[in-house]
């Protein structure tokens, strides 16, 4: 059913104009692009060789997150302590004995 609709909206009239070659004026405000996925390919349609894969990918994620991390910790538990040294912000532990 998906097929027989993309037909009908192929073949409309209204797409028409779009799908046929424009063989009047060259003022056409449609822009008649070739889309390519340059990712894989090249211009001419030559597939790139696979991407250089990162040695220790795995290991140097872990050896830049967990210090930033840990230092992130450190810096919310010590803005936690000034925020409560200073009565700005008092958990009260009233609220627990429900």
């Amino acid at each position: 059913m998906a097929t027989s609709m993309l037909r009908l909206l192929r073949f409309s009239p209204k797409n028409m104009g779009i799908m046929s070659r424009n063989t009047g004026s060259k003022s056409s405000n449609i822009s008649r692009t070739i889309q390519g996925r340059t990712a894989v390919s090249t211009p001419s349609g030559a597939i790139l060789p696979k991407p250089d894969k990162t040695p220790f990918g795995l290991i140097r994620m872990t050896v830049v997150v967990v210090p930033f991390l840990y230092v992130g910790t450190l810096i919310s538990k010590n803005f936690a302590a000034l925020l409560e040294e200073h009565d700005i912000f008092v958990p009260e532990d009233d609220d627990d004995d429900d």
